[in-house]
């Protein structure tokens, strides 16, 4: 039986009132805009593709020019599919490339931590980005994904984070995905400004609770608009199927391919399959809903010590 995520009433509707508008529509004369929101957000800004990768590059030019204070705190090298990670070593080199870069020799757990603790040492920042991705992070990519673990390292210290990601359910295209970063820019300062005007002078998540966004590309150069915005939950299937094949000297040569099977109705592989942006409220402390707290709770029934 699929399991499906259930969500506190509070996280959705704040998701659908955040997310409500963002869809393409024919601009309409009655139509008035949002209110712009007074003060820039301190941002803390991290990947799991290293400091220097394109995606990372283009948030921080984004975000800077929409008016927010940025700084990278992040890899200095490529660390994806690290997860939630963090490094147990007595010490960490972390370097000073620039004012507004700190690259971070560990994970993007790591990095987040860090800059939790030292760069933002005075006071914790407004919102972690993390991204944006290089290829989509649905499915169980999400649950491996070091891009989903930065930001998870910012929800578990109850700073709210958005996680980023940029690609279709296929293998990413370079030059199309890096292209669909543009959009996925555009919409993510959208998605702020729309959560910091909800807010007024509150949180701009409910405590404990992430956002993670996975924009699909469109169109053949990858600049097309989304078709909307679906708030989704974290699609049960693997996406990838790994093949090992003993080469007989003691290693094992690994396979990797994509398995797509049918989408779960109202998850992130359908959302972004259909070329919708999809945005799954994550948590950090991996507890389950209700109803499989019950059935778990009946197979254990009478179990003693």
């Amino acid at each position: 039986m699929r399991r499906k995520l259930v969500l506190p009433p509070a996280v959705l509707l704040l998701c659908a009132a955040a997310l409500a508008g963002t869809a393409p529509a024919v601009a309409s004369p009655q139509a008035a805009p949002s209110p712009t929101p007074a003060s820039p957000l301190r941002i803390l800004l991290t990947n799991d593709d290293g400091y220097d990768a394109p995606g990372i590059r283009k948030a921080f030019e984004r975000l800077t020019a929409a008016g927010h204070d940025v700084t990278i705190v992040a890899p200095l090298t490529n660390q994806s599919g690290t997860g939630t990670k963090t490094s147990s070593a007595p010490t960490l080199t972390v370097k000073h490339p620039a004012p507004k870069v700190w690259a971070v020799d560990g994970t993007p757990g790591d990095s987040v931590a860090f800059g939790l603790s030292e760069v933002f040492a005075d006071r914790a920042p407004d919102l972690v980005v993390s991204g944006t991705n290089f290829g989509p992070n649905v499915a169980a990519l999400a649950t491996h994904s070091g891009t989903v673990g930065g930001a998870l390292t910012a929800v578990e210290s109850s700073v709210p984070a958005i996680a980023l990601s940029t690609g279709g359910i296929s293998v990413p295209d370079p030059v199309t995905t890096v292209n669909a970063m543009g959009p996925t820019l555009d919409f993510a300062v959208k998605l702020i400004d729309r959560l910091r005007v909800r807010a007024k002078s509150g949180p701009l998540l409910p405590e404990g609770v992430g956002l993670n966004v996975n924009h699909p590309v469109v169109g053949p150069d990858g600049k097309g608009t989304a078709a909307g915005v679906t708030t989704t939950f974290q699609d049960p299937q693997t996406l990838l199927d790994l093949d090992f094949t003993d080469s007989g000297d003691g290693t094992w040569k690994v396979g990797v391919k994509v398995d797509l099977r049918p989408a779960a109705k109202g998850g992130d592989v359908e959302a972004v399959g259909k070329g919708r942006i999809a945005i799954s409220p994550m948590n950090a402390d991996w507890n389950t809903g209700p109803a499989d707290r019950a059935a778990t709770s009946a197979l254990l029934v009478g179990l003693r010590p």
